[in-house]
């Protein structure tokens, strides 16, 4: 038992749970939409079994994450609980498809449509991993994968409409793809060293630190010039943005937080101080989801925006060492 107990604590650990705000809230956006499309509640019970995919999801995807980077983690993070050896590979990976598994028959009770994004998220999740050889090859499938949590929530939460694609719908999917993207563009400066060592091209490996933090503060614009660009063209029109005071509100944070992500990785780009850094850069990339929810549901957007920003802080606290 105490054997048991020390490897679940070491899973959990693993799992990064400060990192699942992203997932879940970006998959709260599609049963919050879902909900508002159809003018009726999704049941208590099927809400709370798709959050709960949702927010663990992350996690579960990080156990294979950590295993496919062992070799860049051994430099960038050594204290890792499976760099380590604190967490056994082998039954890690089995308890990781065992709970996958459970949750793919859920998503199929749910609605077998659901399976589809669940299953594109964790192969995308693999090509990831291999995708940091090519730049930001890399951004764009971590963004792709991203957009699956929004169609899941979306598809799960009940039947599929018969018109399941709009212009704005897809603007708000490109939308989430985007802040992801630039959201995990930013954690690769702690990552440098491991990933410069290990053969991975990440924007920051290929130019170096000082072109990339440069190129952080370019990207700190990218979604509020995207989400403009939307609504100007008629994309997202400005009519279809219903609680208007909720989103200029929440476009303002995303904005303020997005600016302050690119500042804080600008003066603290490398080191032990990086790590750090992370807490602003989810709290933004999650509060930017939050700002897309605001478009038809601003009351549970403005929740949801406070609620995470603090969740997030407690969470990470209970991951102070930098090298794990």
């Amino acid at each position: 038992m105490k054997n048991f107990n020390f490897f679940l604590f070491n899973y959990v650990k693993s799992m990064r749970l400060y990192y699942a705000f992203v997932t879940g809230i970006s998959g709260w956006l599609g049963i919050a939409f879902y909900q508002f499309l159809n003018q009726s509640c999704v049941s208590v019970m099927r809400t709370t079994a798709i959050l709960a995919i949702l927010f663990l999801s992350w996690g579960i995807n990080q156990i294979i994450n950590d295993y496919l980077g062992l070799k860049e983690d051994r430099i960038n993070a050594p204290n890792r609980p499976m760099v380590s050896g604190a967490l056994p590979v082998i039954p890690a990976l089995t308890l990781t498809f065992a709970l996958l598994s459970c949750a793919g028959i859920a998503a199929w009770l749910l609605n077998p449509w659901a399976v589809i994004p669940m299953i594109s998220g964790v192969l995308l999740n693999v090509i990831y991993e291999y995708s940091k050889a090519y730049s930001l090859l890399a951004n764009l499938v971590f963004g792709v994968m991203l957009v699956m949590c929004p169609l899941f929530g979306f598809l799960a939460a009940g039947n599929v409409p018969e018109v399941l694609i709009t212009s704005n719908r897809l603007s708000v999917l490109c939308m989430v793809a985007a802040m992801n993207a630039s959201m995990t563009f930013y954690t690769y400066f702690k990552d440098y060293e491991g990933d410069k060592k290990a053969g991975k091209r990440t924007f920051v490996v290929k130019y170096g630190i000082n072109r990339a933090r440069y190129a952080g503060i370019a990207m700190a614009f990218i979604p509020i010039l995207l989400i403009s660009f939307f609504i100007v063209s008629g994309l997202l029109p400005w009519g279809d943005i219903i609680y208007k005071k909720d989103f200029i509100f929440c476009a303002s944070v995303t904005l303020f937080l997005n600016l302050w992500t690119a500042v804080v990785y600008f003066r603290r780009p490398s080191g032990f101080d990086t790590y750090f850094n992370l807490k602003t850069n989810f709290r933004s990339c999650v509060i930017g989801q939050c700002m897309l929810m605001s478009i038809f549901n601003g009351r549970l957007a403005l929740y949801l925006l406070v609620s995470s920003y603090i969740l997030i802080g407690l969470l990470f606290d209970f991951h102070k060492d930098a090298r794990s």
